[in-house]
């Protein structure tokens, strides 16, 4: 639906104070995410019909990326066009975006006024999360014998093979096992999504995307350069991880500890106050941005390392737009994506024991609190935040006591 050009600057705003208040407010990880925008954009404001919201969230998860806030970016780019889409993101990211960095710059600069206690606590409170969150992918994506082989295949080759390409070689070959394992059954009904893009322009997005993709590691390797290194690490990760959330712990892994840009432990604490942030997880780059070992870092690093994770999303948004209602009928693609899903939880299982449960499960006192916050999340449904808060001080109690 077009509109004229005197209200589009007023769209733009408004969609990018109700994205802000829910960057503010939306705790609870990607699923939480999407009943926020549910309740928001279909409920209370009627912008798009429940099927059309619910076609939008399949494309966003069938595409590499966080689901979130790639329904976020179609939301702002269907009201509001690509300023939508772009104040939309702004809205949703920046909050836990610059919190993660001032931590990182306070672990950093005061790090002796962090108890190392409340750090371990963080570290450990990350074994309770992705444990939750290979639980509740395991029950949706590994439903049947193929595909709890297909995960526990995973699970094997990335821990023996533990590189970023490693990861991107296990999802290439479960795509492949799925088409010849799986026989999806036929789309149900739907209503068309409301596309503002034209084929060709999505067909130059796209193009974009895998230019970029392409280009990064060459330039990479030709020009030497910390920046530059940097944006080809996380726009890969930004465009390979399937899954979005919890998943981009390995693959980010992989990317910043063996290269020495940051240390397992400040990984792990990180990655452990992430999970007490409302709006995407991804934001988790900007504070391995911030926490670099070598130029860029603080806040130009952050900036930098957010924005090379996020581009791929709006690449791949503004790109599979126009072509979902080709793909979502295909059944090779659905079968595909079904091997696909099988493997990501694989890869999140072997990042649950490395690096997280071998960084932070040292004692017994360790192991009862890890176990203690997985019945907080999954048995007394406490919300992450408070959890992790929790975690926090729990260690830095347990630390004064041994």
């Amino acid at each position: 639906m077009a509109h004229s050009p005197t209200d589009r600057p007023t769209r733009i705003w408004g969609v990018f104070l109700i994205f802000l208040r829910l960057g503010l407010t939306s705790f609870g990880g990607p699923v939480a995410h999407l009943g926020y925008f549910r309740h928001e954009f279909v409920t209370r404001r009627g912008w798009l019909s429940e099927r059309s919201y619910g076609d939008l969230v399949a494309l966003c998860q069938f595409l590499p990326g966080p689901a979130s806030s790639q329904v976020g970016i179609a939301l702002g780019l269907s009201r509001a066009g690509y300023g939508g889409a772009l104040a939309a993101w702004l809205g949703f990211t920046l909050p836990s975006a610059v919190v993660l960095i001032l931590f990182a710059l306070g672990i950093a600069q005061h790090s002796t006024a962090i108890p190392p206690g409340a750090l371990h606590g963080l570290k450990v409170v990350a074994v309770a999360v992705v444990a939750q969150a290979v639980w509740g992918m395991a029950r949706n994506l590994c439903t049947d014998a193929p595909r709890i082989t297909l995960m526990l295949l995973a699970a094997c080759v990335a821990l023996l093979q533990s590189s970023a390409w490693g990861q991107v070689g296990v999802i290439s070959a479960a795509a492949v096992a799925g088409l010849l394992l799986f026989k999806p059954t036929p789309p149900a009904a739907h209503d068309a999504l409301p596309v503002t893009i034209s084929r060709r322009a999505g067909a130059m997005w796209l193009s974009l995307f895998v230019l970029v993709l392409a280009g990064l590691p060459i330039l990479a390797h030709w020009l030497p350069n910390p920046g530059l290194a940097l944006t080809d690490a996380f726009y890969r990760t930004g465009a390979l991880v399937f899954g979005g959330g919890h998943v981009v712990l390995p693959l980010l892994q992989a990317e910043v500890v063996p290269t020495g840009w940051v240390s397992n432990d400040v990984f792990l604490a990180g990655y452990g106050a992430a999970q007490a942030m409302p709006g995407p997880l991804f934001t988790f780059a900007a504070f391995l941005g911030a926490s670099m070992t070598q130029a860029p870092t603080g806040w130009l690093g952050g900036l930098l390392c957010l924005l090379a994770i996020f581009a791929p999303s709006f690449l791949l948004v503004m790109g599979a737009l126009p072509f979902w209602e080709s793909l979502r009928r295909s059944p090779r693609t659905q079968a595909a994506l079904a091997g696909v899903n099988a493997a990501v939880v694989g890869l999140l299982l072997a990042a649950l024991y490395q690096p997280v449960w071998t960084s932070a499960i040292f004692t017994a006192q360790d192991f009862g609190l890890a176990l203690i916050g997985v019945v907080a999340l999954m048995v007394w449904k406490l919300p992450p935040w408070l959890v992790v808060v929790g975690s926090g001080a729990a260690g830095w109690l347990l630390s004064l006591t041994l």
